[in-house]
């Protein structure tokens, strides 16, 4: 059974316009503020009939304070008046319906059933909606750890070919997340990230070299400096990589935000911001923001990182690299970032100190 409030300062009408409506639990007010007090109680009401011309406070005043409560109850207007201007202003106001005095019962019963029909309608969208939300919550979540176990196989498989360690998985991820929080923190037009973008990025952090698979470990290996040939061999790893993850999702890779980000990441992370890197000669802001950031990701852990064919060099020492390369190589903005993070980055190294 609904329940209708009605509000009427003619007793008269409201027991008259009660008995039109038994088939609900029907509750009075003698005017606006009683009407009020029964809103701000708590009382469940399912509908509100209000009529205009009250003293103390009209419908338009009762509607008024309805609004400021944020108040939901769907209001219909009774008036003796024709005047369309109060009309109109009612229904400005919130009123879903208009309905003038004298009241036909048949009329009345219809429109306030319609009215009802509505609110159940709505209730029943919204604990659908509830519900979808849920559902659609519980896959995200699924997706998410699909997507964690995939990624945690994948470095697993670099480590298991003695291509990359867990350490330099872990840094790479931490730094990737003060990076991505640095540069948001700049506000700058072409620097935006959400945190569904920066969690791609933390996530696919890992994964930039992951076409190293596909390289001869005479090459991946080798203790000197790679000839001219086998460096180009090298380079083909950012293909294998970007390859991977086309073939994994069968032409839909667009569809995926994740796997986007992380064949931008895999594919553009060597290229240079002067246009002299692989494999496409990128320049500038056409090297997606992903392969930006990792590029100096990259290059700082490298260099700290103990290699077969080195050793690790001192924060200091990298650093001075990068700078040397900070014109040529570097998106200006993204070197600044990292600038100002070192202290970040001595405690990122320090809690993965294996330097390899």
């Amino acid at each position: 059974m609904n329940t209708i409030l009605i509000v009427d300062d003619s007793n008269t009408d409201s027991i008259l316009i009660g008995a039109m409506l038994r088939s609900n639990f029907v509750m009075y007010a003698k005017d606006g503020i009683q009407a009020l007090e029964i809103v701000a109680s708590g009382q469940h009401i399912d509908l509100i009939l209000l009529d205009l011309h009250m003293p103390l406070l009209d419908g338009f005043g009762v509607m008024a304070e309805l609004n400021k409560l944020k108040n939901e109850i769907p209001v219909m207007i009774l008036t003796n008046s024709d005047e369309i201007e109060k009309e109109i202003k009612g229904l400005e106001l919130g009123a879903v319906d208009y309905i003038r005095k004298p009241l036909n019962i048949l009329a009345l019963n219809k429109r306030v059933d319609i009215q009802l029909k509505l609110i159940e309608a709505t209730k029943n969208i919204k604990h659908n909606n509830k519900i979808l939300e849920e559902t659609v919550r519980l896959r995200t979540r699924e997706v998410l750890k699909t997507n964690e176990i995939t990624i945690n196989a994948l470095i697993r498989l670099l480590e298991i070919r003695n291509i990359e360690s867990s350490n330099h998985s872990k840094r790479t991820q931490a730094m990737m997340e003060v990076l991505c929080k640095e540069i948001v923190g700049l506000d700058l037009p072409g620097y935006y990230l959400d945190e569904k973008q920066i969690l791609d990025l933390i996530h696919t952090a890992p994964l930039h070299d992951i076409g190293k698979v596909g390289i001869p470990d005479s090459i991946l290996l080798k203790k000197g400096k790679l000839n001219p040939e086998e460096f180009e061999i090298m380079k083909r790893h950012v293909k294998f990589g970007v390859e991977a993850l086309e073939f994994g999702t069968s032409g839909e890779t667009f569809k995926f935000d994740f796997i986007k980000t992380a064949k931008e990441l895999i594919g553009s992370h060597h290229e240079w911001f002067d246009g002299s890197g692989y494999p496409n000669g990128l320049a500038g802001t056409a090297i997606p923001l992903s392969g930006r950031l990792m590029a100096i990701i990259d290059v700082y852990d490298a260099l700290t990182s103990k290699r077969i064919y080195k050793e690790a060099m001192t924060h200091q020492e990298a650093m001075a690299i990068l700078y040397e390369e900070k014109e040529s190589h570097f998106d200006p903005v993204v070197f600044q970032a990292f600038l100002h993070m070192q202290m970040e980055i001595l405690d990122i190294v320090k809690a993965n100190s294996s330097k390899t």
